[in-house]
């Protein structure tokens, strides 16, 4: 889709336009398939490196353009967010040393990036959810400033009618309303591509399925979303919920999201894949550049599918079937999708390593794994997962059994296997899967991360911890050091952050908050308890209307409790922006004469900040 000049699918018209060209790609894959056009040989790997633009601060930037401009590389691309961009590897026959050669190819390029963002005062950064993103990053304002973006924006808001609603419950909940696909942009992943021989793709997408909940369980980093501790690979629910127009599915009312796993085994043959997306999912989008692919095929050229591969772009399982053509040849591919961007470009090629490995040794024992495994054991595997990470617990042929033991004693000998059999080179096999293996008695991205936020946290802000984890991250990214070597640093001895204070570095939002209708004889007994000198005051709008301080207490005297709080408190408020800067809320302070000021966007309350806080 991203390479195609695409419009929403609105008239009659283009409707009927579109499904005749979808369906006619749908014959001529048939065609393909039964006249063996299909490559079958040789193998080839590829990668989609999906990255992070920060500004010195280690805060999303906005100018991704103006970055990839600066790179000039074809290998760059766009993505929806004004700070992220993507890079995609040349393809790579899958032998001898591979896997080295991706990855001082994506270093090549991402020293390129970091020459590229520099000129623009930006750093990039590998992580699968950027730590120091912001409730005002996914705006629409933060929308990469390309048309198909926006197009697929308004075709999904007017497919679904309403806002998307996102909840996302782990140690701590996430609620969200929010009016545009922007969330998407908070994703960023590192999606892996492995060729598939056409005669067994159907079969070894089933083992691709299987496999998914382990591979997911080892490769979690993204545990944080707007300062919550939430799922181990919080990416999985945030993806899934943030571009979600199940209202519109036409199978019996099914509820399927647009990004999902999937309801059952996969049989028959690829089309047939195609053909159940294309059931389920309504066409959202169309281009100018579609061809009649059957006509293509009598003349003998190899069609594009054009009209196929733009419903698939918006079809968004986490092992994607793709269809491509290169070199003349057409070819099958499946796309990993789960797979987190960083938190090093070395875990990175070893998880890549690992899913490969993995594909490639499925054992006699798991042949037509849909007869021997239940479907809704695999989900339910891939699901826990994102959850719990390494801590999870697998059903796997009919066993329980942890991601520890399973990766160590049954999956990593076959990966082994699977990468010997293609001739992979020893160095590459030793150097890789003894990453995952390390990482599997250790540590993973998200285990680390969410034990240096906790340690961070007794001593700084979580605005401050989430900059010091972004910043070790950027320091180490391209180290052959990994995640699994990784332990709890000291910011102060490790790190030189460049930092301009705002009123976020400080403030405080863990904070007691009371209606204006409240009993101000409990609430004056909730700040004894609680020794707090300050309770912002709120209406049923959930509103700041005042400020109740222990100073208008102590001017009540001895007079009744039994009065209100809106009868007593202070409606009179400077109050300040998260934004501003830290030295204007000091200065506020000392010409007003108040130790508290109330840190709110338009009226809504979003913490307060106090002498005490400086």
């Amino acid at each position: 889709m991203g390479h195609l000049d695409v419009k929403q699918l609105k008239s009659p018209k283009d409707k009927a336009l579109y499904i005749r060209h979808l369906i006619r790609d749908l014959e001529a894959l048939d065609i393909m398939l039964k006249q063996d056009l299909i490559e079958k040989e040789p193998i080839r790997i590829g990668a989609e490196q999906e990255f992070c633009i920060t500004n010195n601060q280690f805060f999303p930037n906005n100018n991704n353009i103006e970055v990839l401009e600066a790179i000039n590389d074809d290998h760059f691309t766009t993505e929806i967010g004004k700070y992220n961009l993507e890079i995609n590897s040349d393809p790579l026959l899958l032998k001898d040393n591979c896997f080295s050669l991706l990855q001082q190819q994506l270093k090549d390029l991402l020293m390129k990036a970091k020459k590229g963002a520099k000129a623009s005062n930006s750093k990039v950064v590998l992580t699968g959810i950027l730590p120091t993103l912001r409730l005002k990053h996914i705006r629409e304002n933060y929308m990469t400033d390309r048309p198909r973006y926006h197009v697929l924006n308004n075709s999904l808001k007017s497919s679904r009618r309403e806002h998307f609603n996102i909840h996302i419950k782990g140690v701590d909940e996430l609620n969200l309303i929010h009016d545009c696909v922007m969330l998407e942009a908070c994703n960023t992943s590192f999606q892996t591509h492995l060729q598939i021989n056409p005669d067994e793709f159907v079969d070894k997408y089933n083992w691709a399925q299987a496999i998914a909940g382990p591979v997911l369980s080892i490769c979690t980093n993204s545990p944080i979303l707007f300062g919550r501790e939430l799922w181990a690979e919080t990416r999985i629910a945030l993806f899934t919920q943030s571009i979600d127009t199940r209202r519109n599915s036409f199978i019996h009312h099914e509820k399927e999201s647009r990004v999902s796993f999937g309801v059952d085994w996969e049989r028959g043959t690829v089309t047939d894949i195609f053909r159940d997306h294309i059931s389920r999912f309504r066409s959202l989008l169309t281009s100018n550049e579609h061809d009649d692919s059957l006509e293509k095929l009598e003349q003998g050229e190899i069609p594009k599918l054009r009209a196929l591969q733009l419903h698939n772009g918006t079809v968004y399982k986490w092992n994607r079937v793709c269809y491509g053509v290169g070199g003349g040849k057409p070819h099958l591919r499946i796309e990993c999708r789960y797979i987190p961007a960083g938190p090093t470009l070395t875990d990175e090629i070893a998880n890549m390593v690992f899913w490969v490995g993995l594909m490639l040794g499925q054992s006699e024992a798991y042949n037509m794994v849909h007869e021997k495994m239940d479907f809704k054991d695999v989900k339910n595997n891939f699901f826990k997962a994102a959850r719990n990470g390494m801590e999870t617990q697998f059903k796997w042929n009919n066993k329980r059994i942890s991601p520890q033991d399973l990766i160590l004693n049954e999956l990593l000998p076959m990966a082994l296997k699977g990468l010997e059999k293609v001739n992979i080179s020893s160095d590459d096999i030793s150097k890789y899967l003894s990453v995952i293996e390390a990482r599997a008695k250790s540590h993973t991205g998200a285990q680390w991360m969410v034990d240096n936020y906790r340690n961070l946290q007794k001593t700084k802000t979580n605005f401050e911890a989430l900059q010091n984890i972004t910043a070790y991250m950027y320091k180490h990214q391209l180290d052959e050091k990994t995640v699994d070597q990784w332990n709890i640093f000291n910011p102060d001895d490790n790190l030189k952050i460049d930092v301009s204070r705002i009123v976020k570095h400080n403030m405080n939002t863990k904070i007691l908050l009371v209606d204006q209708n409240d009993s101000l004889e409990l609430v004056s007994s909730i700040m004894q308890w609680k020794n707090i000198h300050h309770l912002p005051v709120i209406n049923k709008k959930k509103e700041l209307t005042g400020l109740l301080t222990w100073t208008d207490l102590i001017k009540l005297g001895d007079k009744d409790l039994g009065l209100r709080v809106k009868d007593v408190m202070t409606t009179d408020l400077i109050t300040i922006t998260q934004e501003a800067p830290l030295n204007k809320a000091k200065d506020l302070m000392q010409k007003h004469k108040v130790n508290c000021l109330p840190v709110v966007r338009n009226k809504e309350l979003l913490g307060i900040i106090t002498s005490s806080d400086f």
